[in-house]
């Protein structure tokens, strides 16, 4: 089972836009996702990674002022030197049920020392979600290849 990297934050008055009933900004949003899916990719590649690309990023949902939210990083597939990362959203309730807000799809590069790329350790899918996961990640490489 791959490492899920879990982060919470509650949506302060600085992470809102400017409309009558605020709603978090969907930049900030864009940030925090990049920054744990940064996290989940240096847990698994055990190096520093750079962003490559935010391959698909939808909002279904609003977060609003006060709002906890709660996102969950997972990798989805890895190659030689690059790996996708998935970001899920929630907006957490006071009873702790969840609304999902937004998934987004991440693909880093690991580096060296120098800056160059690394290699990262082989993926291997286990479960039957890991394996949907992964043959997902791989035609969504081909489509972002294609588009080079």
């Amino acid at each position: 089972m791959q490492e899920i990297t879990t982060g919470v934050q509650i949506v302060l008055p600085q992470h809102c836009n400017g409309a009558e009933i605020p709603r978090l900004f969907g930049g900030q949003l864009m940030s925090w996702i990049d920054i744990i899916a940064a996290v989940a990719a240096r847990r698994y590649a055990r190096h520093s990674v750079t962003t490559a690309c935010v391959d698909n990023l939808s909002f279904m949902a609003p977060a609003y002022l006060n709002d906890t939210v709660i996102q969950e990083a997972v990798v989805t597939w890895a190659g030689t030197t690059s790996l996708e990362v998935r970001v899920d959203t929630y907006v957490e309730r006071l009873d702790r049920t969840r609304d999902p807000v937004n998934r987004a799809y991440l693909v880093f590069v690991a580096l060296d020392e120098n800056g160059k790329p690394a290699p990262v350790p082989v993926f291997e899918p286990d479960s039957y979600e890991e394996r949907e996961e992964y043959a997902a990640a791989i035609q969504r490489r081909s489509i972002r290849l294609g588009r080079r």
